[in-house]
């Protein structure tokens, strides 16, 4: 269900998140606030939304729900690709934008999205290879939840090792909720399932109640380090 809406602010968007619904630009810039049913997530490793309990035996032990093919195994233990937090936050988002088809990411999105970043909120995992940022993803943080927005890539599979990553950091801190909002092939095709909105209803409850950090900047710095270490 779309309703339109008005401008968008960090608080409005927190909010609505905590409500279950999440913000698309129209035509015009139109602002539109979603809440499908069903609901996209990659299940992770605890809460209700487990892997184990969702997939069963297909579950990963390092990566949940996520599937990661033998190919994306050996890009990963390749190490030429460097993970990176939160260091071109507005970078990442635009070239997320930067779509032949267009994109529902207007410059009103960039702005509030980037003050959301700036209040530690919203986070870009951002994947490096030598100088040149070839790919990445960002969302917003609250709880327990991860609300991952969109994501893109510059060379073959960095896209899916920003996911890796984002996958591996959520779990390794005890996030519950990985939201992909709406099902796609390429995201069926990495593990992403739906589910009720009932469901997704309770395991927001669960994952808000819950206070891990995303990414601590004073105690992290900005390097997560080589794609391979994703694997160990």
């Amino acid at each position: 269900m779309a309703r339109p809406g008005t401008g968008l602010t960090p608080e409005l968007i927190c909010r609505a998140y905590a409500e279950g619904y999440f913000p698309m630009a129209g035509r015009r810039g139109r602002i539109y606030w979603y809440r499908p049913d069903p609901r996209t997530v990659i299940p992770l490793r605890s809460g209700l939304l487990a892997a184990e309990r969702m997939i069963g035996a297909r579950a990963d032990a390092t990566f949940g729900g996520l599937h990661v093919s033998r190919s994306l195994r050996k890009t990963l233990r390749r190490r030429a690709f460097e993970i990176r937090i939160d260091t071109a936050f507005e970078e990442v988002m635009r070239s997320c934008a930067d779509r032949a088809e267009g994109s529902w990411i207007s410059e009103e999105f960039v702005e509030v999205y980037t003050a959301l970043h700036r209040l530690g909120a919203a986070h870009s995992v951002e994947v490096w290879l030598g100088d040149a940022l070839v790919g990445g993803l960002y969302g917003v943080a609250l709880g327990g939840a991860f609300m991952a927005e969109s994501m893109y890539h510059r060379v073959t599979d960095a896209s899916k090792v920003a996911l890796a990553a984002t996958v591996r950091r959520l779990i390794d801190r005890g996030f519950t909720v990985l939201d992909t909002q709406y099902l796609t092939s390429h995201l069926q095709s990495l593990g992403a399932v739906e589910i009720p909105a009932y469901v997704y209803d309770a395991a927001l409850i669960e994952a808000l109640a819950l206070g891990p950090r995303f990414y601590d900047a004073a105690r992290e710095g900005p390097s997560a380090g080589y794609a391979d270490t994703l694997l160990l």
